[in-house]
């Protein structure tokens, strides 16, 4: 009996100790940030400072909404990393002056960033700068966003997400968030190769 006993003290002073190791392991940044690794981030960088963005949100964008791969096609048509609708890719293409454009452009890792970054600036400057917003609207449309705002249907707080009339939008702003503060966590705040730390 006491045999056993000891036994089973030993296996959970082992499991504890596993544990503490576990949570040391994932709590540590370099871990995050291999668990959560940033891809593009040349272009990122790029695209994010020309539009003045926070790069960590533009990688949050991408990581929900393609996971990184520049091939990806929604059931709706939206395509490449920043998931774009051909008829965003023509406009933002016209406006943004750039010659030879096709749809298949979007596929193309550096224009799809170019344009879903030009993209997510125009959509932040029409609501204000409120991220939580703009993350709305690049998701369920903005002009159905600025109905939702103005019938007082959803007060524009990331607080209030439950109030977002499609749900598909409510979780996809949740996500890009949590996104955002998961690579803020893990990279300490520096987007990396800079050295000053990135507040939205």
């Amino acid at each position: 009996m006491l045999k056993r006993l000891a036994q089973l003290i030993r296996v959970a002073i082992v499991f504890v100790a596993l544990g503490i190791l576990l949570s040391i392991a994932f709590g540590s940044s370099w871990v995050q940030r291999m668990l959560n690794p940033i891809r593009y981030v040349d272009v990122i960088t790029l695209h994010s400072r020309r539009h003045g963005l926070d790069p960590f949100l533009v990688a949050a964008v991408m990581r929900v909404e393609s996971g990184y791969q520049s091939d990806a096609v929604s059931p709706k048509g939206a395509r490449g990393l920043m998931q774009l609708m051909p008829d965003t890719g023509r406009w933002a293409a016209g406006c943004l002056g750039i010659q030879g454009y096709s749809d298949d452009l979007l596929f193309e890792p550096n224009a799809n960033i170019r344009i879903g970054a030009w993209y997510l600036r125009q959509l932040l400057n029409q609501f204000g700068g409120n991220v939580g917003v703009a993350l709305a609207a690049y998701n369920g449309g903005p002009s159905d966003v600025e109905k939702w705002l103005s019938a007082g249907k959803w007060s524009g707080s990331i607080d209030d997400l439950q109030q977002i009339p499609f749900a598909e939008t409510a979780r996809y702003v949740d996500r890009v968030s949590r996104a955002y503060e998961l690579y803020l966590r893990a990279y300490e705040s520096r987007w990396p190769g800079d050295d000053a730390p990135r507040v939205l």
